[in-house]
């Protein structure tokens, strides 16, 4: 059976690993589900945990975005073949995914008071919190978090740019060492050409504060 992934009709969790996929030349269907019309509760409820992304090959289905990730890059150069860079480069996407849980609570917020209450902490403490700590990391290992394209450089882009649509913001200026590493994953073969392909993603409408 051939690869499918499935999730919304925008960058955000899938993202990496679209570009992991695409990078690494495997066929896959992009299944892509209207955002706008979420939740659908009778795909909802079919889904193992009730949420995209999902992943599935000959039958089975995995779940989870970095275990997606992680397992589509598998048997590529893209997963460093000592124990401990291994280590070094999860440990660098899990934080990724530390900081993108501080994230995802701001564009759900209906409530205006809470929703500005959230982005004064995210603008003010938590991005620069993050991102000067992964901007050190990048800087001292040659634009990777472990000396050496992995996996980990693909999920920090998505994050970049999923911040960057849902917060109406431009992380890569603000964090060079961040942009230089994220611009390099975009001009990868096979990503590139998919990026070009794909076109710009918009913010869903459903999440446009118009801030």
């Amino acid at each position: 059976m051939p690869k499918k992934l499935q999730y919304f009709n925008i960058g955000g969790l899938a993202e990496p690993i679209r570009y992991i996929l695409h990078y690494t030349k495997q066929d896959f269907e992009d299944y892509r589900h209207d955002i706008d019309t979420w939740p659908d509760m009778k795909i909802k409820e079919s889904l193992p945990y009730g949420q995209f992304p999902i992943y599935e090959e000959d039958g089975r289905v995995l779940t989870q975005t970095l275990a997606i990730a992680k397992y589509v890059a598998r048997d590529t150069e893209l997963i460093p073949a000592d124990a401990w860079q291994r280590a070094v480069v999860e440990s660098a996407v899990y934080t990724l995914f530390d900081y993108w849980k501080n994230v995802t609570p701001y564009f759900l917020e209906a409530d205006p008071v809470k929703k500005e209450e959230l982005r004064k902490k995210l603008f003010d403490e938590t991005i620069e919190y993050y991102f000067s700590r992964f901007s050190k990391q990048l800087s001292e290992n040659g634009g990777y978090f472990n000396g050496k394209l992995s996996w980990g450089e693909f999920v920090l882009t998505g994050i970049v740019e999923a911040s960057n649509l849902f917060l109406k913001i431009e992380l890569e200026k603000q964090y060079p060492a961040v942009g230089a590493t994220v611009n390099n994953i975009r001009n990868l073969p096979g990503v590139k050409e998919y990026i070009a392909k794909r076109g710009v993603y918009k913010l869903p409408a459903k999440f446009d504060d118009k801030k």
